[in-house]
């Protein structure tokens, strides 16, 4: 690294260049000096010089080299900003292009989680081990985790972009646990007795969408946003077109994917509670389920497990899990009965099988001892195999 390992080397004919370390980052720069042994000399003692500025608190990077294009990197608005700061700015530019779930979820954890326990830092001083050390600290489920982590990797590229940092820590990185906590919340199907014994402790609209739910699979914010608009009789289907959480306070927004947008076939028992859904909601030609309480639209998963789903399960003697394992157990049922997991995956609005075979592979049927029998058929029955036959 330069002469004799000392930062400083003949770049060309007319020029010297120093190395050093400011704010954790690696700086070469240039002086306008012909690489003779006395101005090497000079730059190296021009290099102390620098070095002994940085460590105490006096480099100004724009004055000792004016002309740098870095200098605009360690300018005081940018080296000053506090990881607070910029999260709080990055956050409210972010919420006119984010639905309001994931403005939601973003806000939740930049106020909760990462302000808390970064936001004193400097931004152009946060660094992975930073990040990985607090991390580390966290007794959270692996989601949580993970979104953490996603949240910071998003506002850390646009610090980048803004040149505020030179590096992303979080780029191409994720911290990961060796084991889940065993809090997190493992995928626990309902079976058809828990069904039933749900069902049957509630009653009316409140019965319809937990069966509805059961059957189709949907999610909650899709479950709250259907209106009858969206069925089609004729081809007992249900179109797709929309969401509406918590967060969105009343405010149907697309499906985040493509594949979100879909629609979904009515099996029997979806079918059944929609038709007896019609007694309470048709004829008003706007959302299929309502509140039995405030005969309004639920407003989101909270109402719903609070007002209804938590008195139900408790009263059904079943043992208590989240609503959200009504589209799980859609999922085990559909899976156990055989049907392909491509069309589960469809159904379910994801765009491969591959999540499906990942999450539900235990419920996908071991392939029974005829496999491959139909396959094989074909191949005997094929003309050119019996050709080689009679050859043979």
């Amino acid at each position: 690294m330069g002469r004799d390992g000392r930062g400083v080397r003949a770049v060309s004919d007319s020029s010297i260049e120093i190395t050093f370390m400011y704010r954790g980052v690696r700086c070469r720069e240039r002086i306008t000096l012909k690489p003779t042994a006395t101005n090497l000399k000079k730059a190296e003692q021009h290099k102390a010089a620098i070095e002994h500025a940085i460590s105490i608190g006096t480099f100004d990077y724009s004055v000792t080299f004016p002309g740098s294009a870095r200098a605009a990197r360690f300018a005081p608005e940018a080296s000053h900003e506090t990881v607070a700061g910029f999260l709080t700015r990055w956050l409210a530019s972010k919420k006119k292009h984010l639905s309001s779930s994931t403005y939601e979820g973003y806000r939740k954890l930049v106020e909760h989680r990462l302000v808390p326990a970064l936001g004193t830092h400097m931004m152009v001083d946060l660094k992975r081990k930073m990040i990985k050390d607090w991390l580390d600290t966290l007794e959270i489920g692996n989601k949580t985790l993970s979104n953490i982590q996603s949240c910071l990797r998003s506002a850390l590229t646009e610090a980048v972009d803004e040149e505020l940092i030179e590096n992303n820590a979080m780029a191409g990185w994720t911290y990961k646990r060796k084991s889940a906590p065993t809090e997190e919340d493992d995928i626990d199907p309902f079976s058809l007795e828990e069904q039933h014994a749900i069902i049957s402790a509630l009653g009316g609209q409140a019965a319809n969408l937990v069966q509805f739910a059961l059957w189709t699979g949907l999610r909650t914010s899709e479950l709250v946003a259907l209106e009858w608009g969206d069925v089609d009789w004729i081809r007992d289907e249900i179109m797709i077109t929309k969401a509406m959480t918590q967060a969105a306070k009343g405010v149907a927004e697309i499906p985040k994917t493509a594949s979100g947008r879909r629609s979904v076939k009515l099996l029997g028992p979806a079918m059944e509670a929609l038709k007896a859904q019609k007694a309470h909601t048709y004829l008003a030609g706007r959302e299929v389920f309502q509140n039995p309480r405030t005969l309004e639209r639920w407003a989101g998963d909270g109402p719903i497990r609070k007002t209804m789903w938590a008195h139900a399960v408790k009263k059904s003697g079943v043992r208590y899990r989240r609503p959200y394992q009504t589209r799980h157990t859609y999922a085990s049922m559909m899976l156990s009965a055989g049907e392909h997991p491509m069309w589960v995956a469809q159904q379910m609005g994801h765009s491969d099988w591959t999540m499906i075979a990942r999450v539900y592979g235990r419920w996908m049927p071991a392939a029974d001892t005829s496999a491959g029998n139909r396959a094989e058929a074909l191949w005997i029955k094929a003309p050119d195999h019996t050709d080689i036959k009679k050859e043979a």
